[in-house]
């Protein structure tokens, strides 16, 4: 008779060894008891799982719906990179470590975006064609915050990432953003101001959303 047969693989080495003795005394009344209470036992894990997962489901949403009222509402902020730097904090592990490390490497990454903007305007070598000199901006600027991720709160090339192609999207996609007057600027229409502002309140929200998960699954 396989042992397997009555305690599945992954059960911890006491019950394994009080199993194994059992089955040895052929006290197989008691096996299949320790194996029902095992088998609750793993069923108490898993509806542990779904009320986290429900929890989560409930914080992000009712989070994600006054994120959206917000932005809509102010208008000049962008509730897109919001989400983005909210799935960021989640991905650095969504604890007390992630908040700072997630807000310091976004913000990088917009800077160093931003640095490659006004350099890109600038078209120091006018023989060059812009293809080609955006191309060696983007290659060097990635392999310097690449590096400089040695650096712990820079540490988290994710993160980075993710400020550095939501600062070029908004460029892209915003008529005017790319050029002098709007770099250079105070306000919103900077995408150095409205990307880490947007984000950095990403953040915040993403905070609140695992502190009220959290709650409710201490509560369930």
């Amino acid at each position: 008779m396989r042992f397997t047969f009555f305690v599945p693989s992954n059960v911890g080495g006491q019950f394994q060894h009080t199993a194994i003795f059992l089955l040895r005394e052929k006290n197989f009344t008691d096996m299949f008891l320790m194996r029902h209470v095992f088998l609750l036992y793993e069923n108490n894990k898993r509806v542990k799982r779904m009320n986290s997962v429900l929890a989560t489901a409930i914080g992000v949403g009712v989070m994600g719906g006054i994120a959206t009222f917000m932005f809509l509402s102010i208008e000049t902020l962008l509730l897109w990179a919001a989400f983005v730097a909210w799935a960021c904090y989640f991905a650095l592990g969504g604890d007390r470590p992630a908040i700072s490390l997630n807000l310091t490497s976004n913000a990088f990454g917009v800077v160093v975006a931003w640095i490659v903007a006004l350099l890109a305007l600038a078209k120091p070598f006018p023989a060059l064609p812009a293809p080609v000199w955006v191309g060696l901006l983007v290659a060097l600027s990635v392999f310097l915050y690449i590096m400089a991720s040695r650096i712990y709160i820079f540490s988290s090339v994710p993160a980075a990432t993710l400020g550095y192609a939501t600062t070029f999207a908004y460029i892209s996609q915003t008529p005017g953003a790319f050029a002098y007057p709007a770099l250079l600027s105070a306000g919103f229409h900077n995408v150095l101001i409205v990307v880490i502002v947007s984000m950095s309140i990403g953040t915040a929200f993403a905070v609140a959303s695992a502190k009220l998960s959290a709650a409710l699954t201490a509560k369930a």
